[in-house]
């Protein structure tokens, strides 16, 4: 499986802007910008995009170790916080809040532990990882 984005620039560093078109579709001559990448622009940016992607990634990893269980998946909600310092990503932070039923909160935390080291974005990563998950 392979998947494709597109990334089109104009003009400088500071005063230009660039459009992201994804194969899906879903992002389409989608703005970005310095502004919107280190100030407050309107647009989305690379960090936001990984953060994105990560959180997402991890949520259906979790998800697939969760139903090799007996337990029942109501909502697994998980918020990534990618910190980019001095030009290089430091860390991706993932908070999970999952209802989930018929499971002990220490398998959840091994689980999530698992889904961590083994979704695809995370094994892309050459940073920390960190997660806080909460089984509500």
């Amino acid at each position: 499986m392979k998947r494709n984005a597109t990334a089109v620039w104009n003009g400088s560093l500071m005063e230009g802007a660039g459009k992201l078109t994804t194969q899906s579709t879903t992002l389409e001559n989608t703005q970005y910008s310095f502004k919107s990448r280190f100030a407050e622009g309107v647009g989305t940016n690379p960090e936001e995009l990984v953060a994105a992607a990560h959180a997402g990634c991890f949520t259906m990893q979790l998800t697939a170790f969760i139903g090799e269980t007996t337990a029942e998946i109501e909502s697994i909600e998980t918020k990534c916080v990618i910190n980019l310092v001095d030009g290089t990503i430091i860390g991706s932070y993932l908070t999970v809040n999952a209802k989930i039923s018929g499971i002990t909160d220490d398998i959840f935390q091994e689980l999530v532990t698992k889904a961590e080291k083994n979704c695809p974005i995370s094994k892309l990563f050459n940073t920390e990882i960190t997660t806080e998950a909460t089984l509500i």
